[in-house]
């Protein structure tokens, strides 16, 4: 698949969790990218019959223009922060600057984790097949920032999986994990929403929502202490 256009996230999800399912996980744990990540990776998880968790990840634009990620911090009992050099030696941001915005971005994970989950920890994921799901990839830095801070909770094994990514980008992140599946790899990619019908915003709602609803599988995970 090089060029297509996914109706919504739900539409992509399915899609998505027939190709993961081919892959035979094994005990497996959903991971979503909030915000846009979380309807995709709902019907990801509902398929393998998977718990769904989120994995809290912030992008740090850059001055002036906030769409393009310079870097990004993840959730952990220390935040894992990502620089992506060459994209801050072009938009001349400075140090500084990221590490101000790393200290607004890490109270909105916070912020994010009582708003969602209600505080409640992450999931135990050690020695199980986590699969990270978000609506698409532009420049990879959040999601290198996520897989960055997975590393240290010890998965048995990594499967990346999104809808839709640049092929360059594709190839720069298969040495992170042990599986990437995406499904559209067009050479022309403007933007992750340039690819769906339908890319609306998803609101905080709508997270609290889903994740209530899957409650019921996440409980057959074991939270870590």
């Amino acid at each position: 698949m090089d060029d297509d256009v996914f109706a919504d996230r739900t539409e992509a999800g399915r899609l998505l969790a027939q190709a993961v399912l081919a892959l035979e996980p094994q005990d497996p744990v959903v991971l979503a990218l909030p915000r846009g990540g979380v309807p995709v990776a709902a019907e990801v998880a509902r398929v393998l019959k998977a718990p769904l968790d989120l994995l809290l990840v912030r992008k740090i634009g850059a001055p002036q223009h906030g769409e393009l990620a310079i870097a990004a911090v993840a959730d952990g009992p220390q935040p894992i922060l990502v620089v992506d050099a060459e994209t801050l030696q072009m938009t001349g941001a400075t140090q500084a600057y990221v590490e101000r915005e790393m200290s607004k971005e890490v109270k909105e994970i916070a912020r994010r984790r009582i708003a969602y989950l209600h505080g409640r920890p992450p999931l135990d994921v050690e020695g199980k097949t986590v699969v990270v799901v978000d609506d698409g990839i532009a420049t990879g830095t959040t999601v290198r920032a996520a897989l960055k801070a997975l590393r240290h909770r010890r998965p048995a094994r990594t499967v990346l999986a999104v809808p839709v990514a640049p092929p360059d980008v594709v190839a720069a992140l298969r040495d992170e994990v042990d599986d990437l599946v995406c499904l559209s790899r067009p050479h022309f990619f403007h933007a992750v929403g340039a690819h769906y019908d339908d890319f609306h915003q998803v609101s905080d709602d709508e997270v609290v929502r889903i994740m209530g609803e899957a409650g019921s599988w996440a409980a057959r995970a074991v939270p870590s202490a």
